[in-house]
């Protein structure tokens, strides 16, 4: 098939296409490279430099590759920034979101697959997450990503645009050739990296006093290539659904940093700083919808392997890619 893949520049966008490369697609790359890096691009795939925002270059784009499948990653993702600038998320995540809407549907493309997020359920009434309970974002960016979601039905509804809705937990880890470098790094496991590479001080815990056994937040980690893996088969969906993406298994911050401290053999100096607002103590993921519809399964569910391949990928590029 050939896929039309914006934000392909990014950390999961550039595996994803390096996957869907590898498996025999045909992939066609557009990203403004605002966040993404060109040194992040697949030499096999077809670029074109451009904008969501930018109207007729984006249908013309799809109207030139004739893809049979759009997959939707570029978005902004920072969702500290959402709440000091929700113009920002709002314009970028939805209104530049509905040009590539509307380009799918004047190019007849009938399967669109969305990089959604498990921020769309803000903070759960239970876990593990599955898709039945509520979605109420507490942030804009959040929002964002429902919004989006509400407007992919209506296009399905209206034009027969087939959408599959991934909600993603924590992606990490690493392929062999692409990881993770985003000029503004909140992730926790490159920052604990940064750490043994000598790139910062210490790594920090936003509180300890949570109701978890060593008192630091648990969060669900998914391998990168676990989750290029979900978009491919989420090709082969017949009718639009929304699914959950993590392992089902939750890690705490200790725990995350005591793996980095044996993977890469350096002691990490910790700081606990007050517990950020919002912070829920535990968010796992259900994935059981996707297990049994989709046949999806994880190739990595333990957090080893995940900080293994991101310690390998940042021993090779401590700089990131340099850009």
């Amino acid at each position: 098939m050939h896929i039309f893949v914006t934000g392909g520049a990014g950390y999961i966008g550039s595996i994803c296409s390096e996957e869907l490369l590898n498996a025999g697609h045909e992939v066609t790359i557009f990203d403004n490279l605002t966040e993404g890096h060109r040194k992040a691009l697949d030499s096999r795939a077809t670029f074109v430099e451009g904008d969501l925002a930018d109207r007729e270059k984006i249908i013309g784009a799809v109207a030139t590759a004739k893809p049979a499948a759009i997959m939707h990653f570029a978005a902004n993702a920072l969702v500290g920034e959402s709440m000091t600038n929700p113009s920002k998320y709002f314009r970028n995540n939805v209104a530049a979101g509905i040009n590539l809407l509307d380009a799918a549907v004047e190019a007849g493309v009938k399967k669109f697959i969305f990089s959604s997020t498990c921020a769309t359920y803000g903070t759960p009434e239970r876990v593990p997450i599955d898709e039945r309970l509520p979605q109420h974002p507490i942030n804009p960016y959040g929002l964002s990503k429902l919004m989006f979601e509400q407007i992919l039905d209506w296009y399905d509804k209206i034009h027969g645009l087939v959408n599959v809705k991934l909600r993603y937990f924590n992606a990490a880890g690493a392929s062999e050739q692409f990881g993770e470098d985003h000029r503004i790094e909140t992730h926790l496991i490159p920052n604990i990296i940064k750490v043994a590479l000598g790139q910062r001080e210490k790594a920090e815990i936003y509180g300890d006093k949570y109701a978890t056994p060593d008192g630091t937040c648990i969060r669900d980690y998914i391998h990168i290539l676990d989750l290029a893996a979900a978009h491919m088969l989420a090709l082969k969906a017949e009718k639009s659904e929304a699914y959950n993406l993590g392992c089902g298994e939750g890690f705490s911050v200790r725990q995350v940093i005591d793996i980095v401290q044996k993977v890469s053999g350096v002691p990490i100096p910790v700081e606990v700083k007050p517990p950020r607002a919002g912070d829920p103590p535990r968010l796992i993921s259900g994935s059981h919808k996707i297990m049994t519809q989709l046949g999806w399964k994880p190739r990595f569910p333990r957090l080893l392997p995940i900080i293994e391949s991101a310690w390998a990928w940042h021993q090779k590029h401590p700089n990131g890619y340099g850009d």
